[in-house]
């Protein structure tokens, strides 16, 4: 089911948004070569709960971490572990906080170090479309919309979307309907409301769109080993607009 959420409810969501985008702001001096993933996952399990709020995604399904740390041909889901970042990575963290009762949750790709000309590119076209995607999110227009609208973006550059991930609608929960694709057709699925609270998250790949899951269970990687990138905003759809519930300082 939908769900269209009050003044009062946007409030609470968007206070766990903000812990939620200060978390990755403050984790963004951290991010080094040298850094040991746990380390990070400490840092912002530490800040998350100093603010009242309780990690999102530790426990969640059985995930045993705050973050999700995924590292170049990582797509999403990686587990934090003793691994040390190393210069030329690109690294997402993926970020979920729960306060009275509600949800926020947010995704950035951060370079360690200097990285290639083609890392920074698809770290910029991830980024772009992201934006291109919540542009579409408005009153009157449809799910797919947002995905067609991302789609578009990063396969005129010759990246590629990957398909087994959507973004979904949150709230009470951290996964709600409807769920939001990064491609597809225009005006299919559901019609966006006022008061919708959506997380759009492109995962984009430099090579190939086809993705497995390693024997974890979690960590989702590109079956041809080229680097991945994802951002992810929460969103409100208001009556003038979309607005960015997580957009963060950094």
């Amino acid at each position: 089911m939908v769900r269209v959420r009050t003044s009062r409810e946007i409030e609470f969501i968007a206070e766990s948004c903000q812990i939620v985008a200060d978390t990755l702001d403050m984790l963004t001096i951290h991010i080094n070569p040298g850094v040991e993933l746990t380390e990070l996952d400490s840092l912002a399990e530490d800040f998350i709960r100093s603010e009242g709020a309780r990690p999102a995604f530790k426990g969640y399904m059985g995930f045993p971490a705050t973050l999700c740390i995924s590292i170049d041909d990582e797509v999403v889901h990686g587990i934090p572990n003793n691994r040390i970042l190393k210069e030329g990575q690109i690294v997402g963290f993926d970020c979920g906080a729960e306060k009275n009762g509600y949800y926020g949750d947010s995704a950035r790709t951060y370079a360690v170090g200097s990285i290639s000309d083609e890392k920074k590119k698809l770290m910029d076209i991830t980024r772009e479309s992201l934006f291109h995607g919540i542009n579409e999110a408005k009153v009157g227009n449809y799910v797919s919309d947002i995905g067609h609208a991302i789609q578009t973006y990063v396969e005129a550059v010759g990246f590629s979307v990957v398909r087994e991930l959507v973004g979904h609608g949150i709230g009470t929960a951290l996964h709600e309907d409807p769920q939001v694709p990064n491609y597809g057709r225009p005006k299919q699925g559901v019609q966006l409301l006022k008061g919708m609270c959506l997380a759009i998250e492109p995962m984009i790949n430099i090579g190939a769109k086809e993705v497995y899951t390693e024997k974890n269970g979690w960590t989702v990687k590109t079956k041809d080993g080229q680097s991945s990138a994802h951002f992810e905003h929460t969103i409100v759809i208001l009556e003038d607009g979309p607005e960015i519930l997580t957009m963060g300082k950094a």
